[in-house]
């Protein structure tokens, strides 16, 4: 191989309607709502990380083969209790659809609350042991593939 890949830019989610997405992404999970670019593209923003959201059909905007909002599986690492995650969602009336669970991540072993959007698309909140450490020394233990 020539080159080596660093990290994840961003994602793009395809979704139905845009401000929906953007609303339940911000009050869900605290994300930030940026607008981009000259057609003023919504973004959320959290930690180093952007994913931007597309309206599905969306023309000069080219995104992957299929078109489909709710194909997404996603995993966002909170350093908070999964505890505390879980009754946020139960606040907001969010729906848990599994967990709290044991997973492998890309760092090792981690516990996991499992939702869905509002396009349907899984979204996953975990949690490392020792998060603040692991993270502050890209320690990986047990990584390996995922146990889903």
């Amino acid at each position: 191989m020539t080159f080596a890949i660093d990290r994840i830019d961003h994602v793009v989610i395809n979704c139905r309607d845009v401000e929906a997405t953007a609303q339940w992404y911000s009050s869900v999970l605290g994300m930030s709502v940026e607008r981009f670019g000259p057609h003023r593209r919504v973004a959320l923003k959290f930690g180093l990380q952007k994913i931007n959201l597309r309206p599905t059909g969306a023309d000069n905007w080219h995104t992957a083969e299929v078109d489909s909002p709710g194909s997404e599986d996603l995993c966002f690492v909170t350093t908070d209790p999964i505890a505390d995650v879980v009754d946020h969602f139960a606040r907001l009336g969010v729906i848990v659809v599994d967990g709290p669970v044991e997973k492998i991540g890309a760092l090792g072993l981690m516990t996991s609350v499992y939702c869905r959007d509002i396009d349907g698309n899984l979204v996953e909140v975990a949690r490392y042991p020792d998060s603040d450490e692991n993270m502050r020394n890209g320690h990986v233990s047990g990584a390996g593939p995922d146990s889903r």
